[in-house]
């Protein structure tokens, strides 16, 4: 079995390489581009999915504010381009990345402007940032989806996906698509010692990377892998309440949380409509659609349902200092094995 698709851009045009894998989830693009305003009752937000939750908020937005969003709503990756073309021109109000190392890059080149929301108080500190320049809003967290229809139960740790009785039967998303898988290697290896030990003995015993998040999903859906470590929870609760054979866990020594980060632009035209938008999306009636969509809110009074909780998953902690370069190096290094 073809342990690892290799690429010849790997130690090559790095950052893009990690644009592309902050925006090649199909989860994560959808709606299609509209024509933008400066009027002063409308906001222009770019935002990062995933399919359907955007929409709901930008509904629920217009409609308690009467203030109109026009939306262009694309991967992490396309954004983050968009938002470079329109350098000289901008035009966006407010972005929405399902990347916190690409918000910090924004940070860093003074393409934010700070704001201290009115709902910021209600939010998870360790997914915003400290000086108010881009909140997490919700959150997913990485886990091990599993075939209910092939593997009965499981509880297995990340390293034992190694032993023989798993060779050729586990999948992962390609880091060079995914960008949670990305966040998952990063923090993976940086918070254990034997990280990159563990992911050579998974490629060894035959891991299969397998597409994006929703391919790598789908691949246990339909039975032709039993595991995918590194899993999307969200579309796997998704899937699950439709009925489909799959089921999710946590490795009790701990997984990745991936926030979604939202943000005014420094150059934002409509910043009172801005600041609107990020005091909505803190709101408990947000927070609320964040749960209905099978994500974590960041809110942790809003009650969920068919899913776990944040305080119930064993957590890896979040370092975000320098964390665009190191997930940089993380994708070079895992693109280089074998």
């Amino acid at each position: 079995m073809k342990k690892l698709k290799r690429t010849a851009m790997a130690g090559i045009f790095t950052s893009t390489l990690l644009l592309s894998a902050c925006g090649a989830d199909s989860e994560e693009a959808s709606g299609a581009e509209n024509n933008t305003s400066t009027d002063e009752n409308t906001i222009t937000v770019y935002s990062a999915g995933p399919g359907g939750l955007a929409e709901n908020i930008q509904e629920a937005f217009e409609e308690e504010t009467g203030i109109k969003v026009e939306m262009f709503q694309s991967t992490t990756g396309k954004i983050l381009s968009r938002l470079e073309a329109e350098a000289n021109n901008p035009v966006a109000d407010v972005v929405v990345l399902a990347s916190v190392p690409s918000m910090e890059g924004l940070k860093s080149e003074d393409k934010l402007q700070a704001y201290k929301s009115e709902n910021g108080e209600s939010t998870n500190p360790e997914w915003s940032d400290s000086d108010h320049y881009y909140y997490g809003y919700s959150a997913a967290a990485l886990g091990v989806a599993y075939n209910t229809n092939q593997v009965k139960s499981l509880n297995a740790d990340w390293d034992e996906f190694s032993d023989p009785e798993w060779q050729g039967r586990v999948a992962m998303p390609d880091p060079t698509s995914s960008g949670s898988a990305v966040d998952f290697l990063f923090g993976l290896t940086n918070q254990n010692d034997n990280g990159w030990e563990t992911v050579q003995s998974w490629l060894d015993n035959d891991l299969l990377i397998a597409g994006a998040n929703k391919e790598a999903l789908n691949s246990v859906i339909t039975g032709d892998n039993d595991v995918v470590v590194s899993a999307v929870d969200y579309m796997t609760y998704k899937a699950k309440d439709s009925g489909e054979p799959v089921d999710i866990y946590y490795p009790e020594s701990g997984t990745v949380i991936s926030p979604r980060a939202a943000g005014i632009l420094a150059d934002a035209h409509n910043v009172e409509g801005a600041q609107a938008y990020i005091d909505f999306l803190l709101s408990d009636t947000a927070q609320q659609l964040v749960a209905d969509a099978y994500i974590l809110p960041s809110n942790d009074e809003i009650e969920l349902n068919n899913r776990a909780p944040l305080s119930d998953i064993p957590t890896l902690p979040l370092d975000l200092e320098n964390i665009e370069e190191k997930q940089i190096e993380t994708l070079n290094k895992f693109s280089s094995m074998n």
